[in-house]
């Protein structure tokens, strides 16, 4: 995986830095943009796709020990079928039928 965060530096010129959890296998990437400036953050987008998607490829997940958060969320057809997604949103509407449980963040 640092192999491809490296190429992925050079390839798009921006600061990713990586950490994490060696006992567990966790990375966490951070990457360093200006979201102000369109071009850096179109970059930004594609190395995020590519860093979830190269994750995937080595049978690893999207998720960490945090789950899937807001700026996951859009990826999570990526490694989890429709079939599993919707069972899941089912399971959210059973317990919260009002939509009061993190409202808007995720099964929106």
């Amino acid at each position: 995986m640092t192999n491809r965060i490296e190429a992925l530096k050079k390839e798009t010129g921006l600061m990713i830095i990586t950490f994490g959890h060696a006992g567990d296998g966790n990375i966490h990437i951070n990457i360093m943009l200006d979201k102000d400036n369109e071009k850096e953050l179109q970059k930004g987008k594609k190395a995020v796709e590519d860093i979830l998607d190269y994750a995937l490829e080595l049978g690893g997940t999207i998720s960490g020990e945090h789950g899937i958060g807001i700026t996951k969320a859009a990826y999570m057809p990526k490694e989890i079928k429709e079939v599993e997604l919707n069972l899941m949103k089912k399971i959210k509407n059973i317990f919260d039928p009002n939509g009061i449980l993190n409202p808007g963040k995720i099964f929106v």
